[in-house]
């Protein structure tokens, strides 16, 4: 799988603000089927930083009302990414 593939967006959110701020977490979306090893290698050569640790989570889809019908909104994965201690990520620091 192609690295710009393994890792779709990154998530800028309130709770990965304060995992960035407390022990230089960032969070991304990635393809479902990545695995960590595959995560690790595109944030480093994406990002050129040094990659400590990454915990993925696969994130439920929410049940949504259509009219009458109910449907279900895909299920995604997540990858928290920990970085080396003054590695940083220009995208999450204008937040």
């Amino acid at each position: 799988m192609d690295m710009y593939q393994v890792v779709i967006k990154p998530l800028v959110t309130e709770k990965g603000t304060m995992m960035l701020s407390e022990g230089n977490w960032v969070t991304f979306r990635v393809h479902p089927d990545a695995n960590k090893i595959e995560v690790r290698e595109a944030i480093q050569k994406i990002f050129s930083v040094s990659v400590l640790q990454v915990n993925t989570q696969i994130v439920r889809g929410k049940r949504r009302r259509f009219g009458k019908t109910m449907g279900q909104s895909k299920a995604w994965k997540k990858a928290m990414v920990r970085l080396k201690e003054g590695d940083k990520i220009e995208i999450f620091e204008g937040v």
